[in-house]
């Protein structure tokens, strides 16, 4: 038994644990909120640098479909090689100057182009050197007269004779294919033999490359080879 006279005493005790006791479950508690916080705002950031260093996965686009494109007729065709023209053994050669298409051989062992001409006559205009020529029309026993200034005069050793012919020189514009050039041809009579042009070296390098395999690689606008067919002039 406690003495009364002892009893307010042991109330004050009491009383004073009661209190340190609340004060120590509302500081648990604090602590408790603060650690929660903590947590709650180190868990955001991890989330936030998560989401930030990784994207997040999609398709890639699905690539435009390319159609083919059409063949132009029109404008002809030839195939190329690293920037030069492939070549057949044996090509459609449009001269623009007759507006005529003739068969041409490819020959690299030749230096300089040629192409068949006839009544070669040299004459003199506005004190330049001239030559008027006749072209064959393709398919007839007919001729077509072209003049042009002599670019030179070359000469040229056949392999049947040991004498030298002297030729005239001139440039003329031709197509083989979609391309188009002007160069230099030596005129001279090729009725004899098989084809009316002959495209050398002179014009293959650095422009040509020849498939010995192939003839007719490349095509001439289709208009101009129908014309050509009909024999009607261009």
């Amino acid at each position: 038994m406690v003495p009364k006279s002892n009893l307010s005493e042991l109330n004050n005790s009491v009383q004073s644990q009661r209190e340190t006791l609340v004060t120590m479950e509302d500081n648990a508690k604090i602590r408790h909120e603060e650690v929660l916080k903590h947590n709650q705002n180190a868990t955001e950031k991890v989330l936030e640098a998560i989401s930030t260093q990784v994207a997040k996965p999609s398709c890639p686009p699905i690539p435009a479909q390319r159609a083919c494109p059409a063949i132009d007729d029109s404008k002809g065709r030839a195939d190329r090689l690293k920037g030069k023209v492939v070549v057949g053994e044996v090509e459609n050669f449009y001269l623009a100057d007759s507006r005529f298409v003739y068969k041409a051989r490819i020959d690299s062992g030749a230096e300089t182009s040629s192409i068949d001409a006839r009544n070669i006559t040299r004459f003199e205009r506005d004190g330049n050197n001239w030559v008027r020529f006749d072209v064959p029309v393709p398919g007839t026993e007919e001729f077509t007269t072209l003049e042009k200034e002599i670019s030179r005069r070359v000469k040229v050793i056949q392999a049947s004779t040991e004498e030298a012919e002297r030729r005239v020189v001139v440039e003329l514009q031709f197509s083989i294919g979609d391309h188009q050039q002007v160069a230099e041809f030596t005129l001279t009579n090729r009725s004899n033999l098989t084809y009316q042009a002959l495209i050398g070296r002179n014009i293959l390098r650095d422009v040509m490359l020849i498939d010995v395999g192939k003839e007719y690689a490349t095509e001439l606008p289709k208009s101009i080879l129908e014309r050509s067919k009909n024999g009607e002039e261009q």
